[in-house]
């Protein structure tokens, strides 16, 4: 059970004599409707409020068991279709007007409300939360205020009432010099009558609302009438009764707070637990940690070997430039200290570039070691010859889930002259984009397509190893999102030098498979970039 539905339900028991036991000592409440009336004749004989169309209700169970309803000399009619549940013996029902002193909507118009505290207020439903609680209010002039208030002038203690919009919302004022502003109405109370706070939880009762969305009306904001609020049968508990509802619901109150805390809690566990749980088996496949090793592997630095050999091919092929400085070697020393030594230069120890510690087996290397990168563009797209071709063009849009087989705009053969067209297993990381403050997205091409600008392609030397690279970088997101992007306004940018030359640990080769088929299992498309 959810927090709200809890005090709903707690809600519906106090509206059905549920909640507290009935004390046979109380003054029962046909007495005290007997004297709510008596006040309410005065003050129409005073001329303060309209006496009600019809006549003044009386609603009465017969002998015959049903509900009557008399209305001034009019002929008793039976109400049982409206009595939606049995009250104990000393409840008496009643319409909500016939138990007030006063229920007045608001004035037909938008004050003109001021920046500056006034001294003068208007509270309408942008002043209202859903606990019962007064967010805030309106301020505005004096003559403003004197105009809405003609008719009559909230006070503190009346209860104000949403009755569009956010229906049924309402707020106990607690300040004098407050008129209605729009899409609110406001009840006063006799002292010695119906509580205003026994009205309120009436009023945000599960009963209430099933009478609110009976009589909804509109075609654009939902809204009920002044003349349905005044309608709704009221079950009317002693003084003494209402006394105790009260009480009673303000001691759960913090209960049930406290379990909407616990169960906000849970819900937040509830959407984290997947992303942590990625996190947590990411972070033990790149430790080593997630399976078992096997002695009889090739050590990682023969698949390094491997690359370097590839690469080696496409240098001397002329499709690739040596590196600058050389090849880069990263090794552990005797001393237990990690260096890097470029070509002919001098080893240099990176031990304050090692994470953490990884396999004796594993070994460390760059990601610009693993591939080159490249990017693409975006042809003119006031020239739709450029378009509407069998060429994918893969754009941060695109990088929805691990495999792109399909892309929303195709470019002609025409559009994609000029551009690279990278083949399937190519790993794609979108560089640019305000997707960078939440995740870094990483796909895999499983065909041949072109990409834009804000895409940045990794041509692998060896392709074997294309899915556990991809899951051993996307490991890394936590840091690569934290200090590896710039921000320049509402987008991010990868900082894409530190970022080719960050660190990735690498496992034997079949270990390595081992553990992708492992991270499959576990963790499905654990790439998903949505």
């Amino acid at each position: 059970m959810k927090a709200k539905d809890l005090r709903n339900s707690i809600l519906q028991l106090a509206v059905q004599g549920k909640l507290v036991p009935q004390d046979p000592n109380d003054e029962p409440a046909s007495v005290l409707l007997d004297r709510i009336r008596a006040e309410r004749a005065k003050l129409i004989k005073d001329k303060k409020i309209r006496a009600p169309k019809g006549g003044e209700s009386v609603i009465y169970r017969a002998s015959d068991g049903s509900h009557y309803e008399k209305r001034g000399k009019g002929d008793p009619v039976c109400i049982d279709g409206e009595i939606p549940f049995e009250i104990p013996e000393s409840w008496a029902w009643t319409r909500l007007e016939s138990c007030c002193r006063a229920v007045i909507d608001c004035p037909h118009s938008t004050p003109s409300y001021l920046a500056d505290d006034t001294g003068f207020y208007a509270i309408d439903t942008n002043c209202m939360g859903e606990a019962w609680n007064q967010t805030g209010l309106r301020y505005l002039s004096k003559a403003s205020y004197e105009k809405r208030v003609s008719r009559y002038a909230p006070r503190p203690g009346d209860l104000v009432l949403s009755r569009e919009g956010s229906i049924g919302r309402s707020v106990i004022l607690k300040q004098e010099n407050v008129c209605l502003g729009q899409r609110v109405m406001v009840l006063g109370f006799f002292e010695d009558g119906l509580l205003n706070r026994y009205c309120q939880l009436v009023l945000t009762s599960p009963y209430a609302w099933t009478l609110y969305m009976a009589a909804n009306i509109g075609t654009g904001v939902k809204h009920v009438n002044v003349s349905m609020i005044k309608d709704i049968p009221i079950p009317l508990p002693p003084r003494s009764e209402q006394v105790r509802i009260i009480e009673m619901i303000e001691s759960l109150q913090p209960h049930v707070n406290e379990y909407g805390a616990f169960e906000d809690a849970r819900e937040r566990l509830d959407a984290e637990l997947p992303e942590l749980l990625r996190k947590s088996i990411l972070q033990l496949a790149v430790q080593g940690k997630l399976v078992e090793h096997d002695p009889a592997d090739e050590p990682a630095s023969v698949l390094l070997e491997r690359i370097r050999v590839e690469r080696a091919k496409l240098i001397k092929a002329g499709k690739l430039k040596a590196p600058k400085g050389g090849e880069s070697f990263i090794y552990r020393a005797s001393d237990g200290s990690y260096y890097e030594k470029h070509g002919k230069g001098e080893a240099v120890c990176i031990d304050d570039e090692i994470p953490f510690e990884i396999p004796e087996n594993w070994a460390w290397a760059r990601i610009r070691d693993f591939g080159f990168f490249s990017s693409g563009k975006t042809p003119s797209k006031h020239d739709r010859s450029l378009y509407d071709g069998d060429h994918l063009w893969v754009t941060s849009k695109d990088m929805k889930s691990f495999k792109i087989a399909q892309t929303g705009i195709t470019l002609s053969d025409k559009g994609a002259a000029g551009l690279n067209t990278y083949p399937v297993g190519t790993m794609l990381f979108v560089v640019r984009s305000g997707i960078l403050k939440r995740f870094l997205p990483i796909a895999l091409l499983d065909k041949p397509a072109t990409v834009n600008q804000d895409i940045k392609a990794l041509t692998l030397y060896y392709p074997p190893i294309a899915v556990g690279l991809a899951y051993f970088i996307k490991a890394f997101e936590p840091y690569i999102l934290e200090d590896l992007t710039k921000s320049v306004t509402t987008v991010d940018s990868l900082r894409f030098e530190e970022f080719q030359n960050m660190l990735i640990p690498i496992p034997p080769e079949a270990e390595w498979g081992r553990i992708v088929v492992h991270l499959d299992i576990a963790l499905g498309d654990v790439i998903t970039n949505q």
